[in-house]
């Protein structure tokens, strides 16, 4: 069975890091006893094809990857990264492109990676190669995402796969059907969509992940679908998401004695209603949807935007309550 996606990262990431904290040439045997993902090669043969596979798709990534010998004395060529290529140099950033650094830098997030980095490092030590341990802190790879359609999509879009899901446009909304040319899997305002032509429309769709409900099945050949040039994932996903949520606070009227946990939650009405509270206004949808669960024991007052989406929630549950109720109805 083929490596799957996020073992090939972590494989690679254990590379970089191994190549990058130590000044010797490793051998591709050292690599193979030190690093681990090398393990899972069962043949000489499948370790090399893999130990060449990736060392190209490093250097496609621009990471400057160095051939070379110990000594002269040293009859086998070894690996190691050039760090003097691979650090930055001295950088002032504006303070936008700041913010954007440092959003990219909380992308990844796996503790699993970050273990099995150490793991890299404390078996290179036990090896007796020399291990430089300020530079584990010069790669940080984590990319948090729970969704489980996530590897799968990022994956066909990889191999040029076509792919079907079942995807709800609203939290509230049946889940559909969807089939799929995906062409890249993007994060916008804290949430990841995949981008890619629908079939089923014949158009550019942009999907929410986070509503795509069970498996992602792969359709078709691998590099039947390629996504095409010039076409900026970003900007189509900033467009079919719209407007950037509002932000500050909402104020909900509740009624005396009741909706305790939004009581608790938010703060005293400045203007010194005891049955009005103060909410932050982070998540809209997700704040609307919990406004929402005590019914007309909570009304917004503003802004006008959560009342706007508390209203289409309370209406998608009521739809939905009458479309139970018809099937019971009509059942033998």
């Amino acid at each position: 069975m083929p490596p799957q996606p996020t073992a090939r990262a972590e494989r690679l990431v254990n590379l970089v890091l191994a190549l990058l904290s130590t000044r010797q040439f490793l051998s591709a045997d050292r690599i193979r006893t030190t690093v681990a993902g090398y393990e899972d090669a069962t043949t000489d043969e499948a370790f090399y094809r893999m130990l060449e596979r990736d060392k190209a798709e490093l250097r496609e990534l621009g990471v400057p990857l160095e051939t070379g010998r110990q000594s002269v004395f040293d009859t086998v060529e070894g690996y190691r990264i050039a760090r003097g290529d691979y650090e930055l140099a001295a950088i002032d950033l504006a303070p936008d492109e700041a913010t954007a650094v440092a959003l990219a830098a909380r992308l990844w997030d796996s503790p699993q990676l970050a273990g099995a980095a150490r793991t890299a490092v404390t078996k290179l030590r036990a090896a007796g190669v020399e291990v430089d341990p300020t530079a584990a802190s010069e790669v940080q790879p984590r990319v948090r995402t729970t969704d489980p359609a996530f590897a799968p999509l990022l994956a066909a879009a990889r191999a040029g796969r076509a792919v079907t899901f079942h995807h709800r446009g609203h939290p509230a909304a049946p889940a559909r059907v969807r089939t799929v040319e995906p062409w890249g899997v993007v994060s916008y305002r804290g949430r990841w969509y995949l981008v890619g032509h629908d079939r089923d429309r014949e158009d550019v769709r942009c999907f929410r992940i986070s509503r795509i409900e069970g498996e992602v099945t792969p359709i078709g050949a691998r590099g039947t679908v390629t996504r095409p040039e010039g076409v900026d994932l970003v900007d189509l996903v900033a467009r079919s998401a719209g407007p950037p949520p509002p932000s500050g606070t909402a104020r909900v009227r509740l009624s005396p004695g009741r909706a305790a946990g939004l009581r608790r939650a938010g703060r005293p009405d400045p203007q010194g209603d005891p049955d009005v509270v103060e909410l932050d206004l982070a998540r809209l949808d997700a704040l609307a949807r919990w406004i929402a669960g005590y019914g007309p024991d909570a009304v917004v007052l503003e802004p006008p935007e959560l009342r706007e989406a508390v209203v289409v929630t309370l209406k998608a549950g009521l739809a939905a309550d009458h479309a139970v109720a018809g099937a019971a109805g009509g059942a033998p």
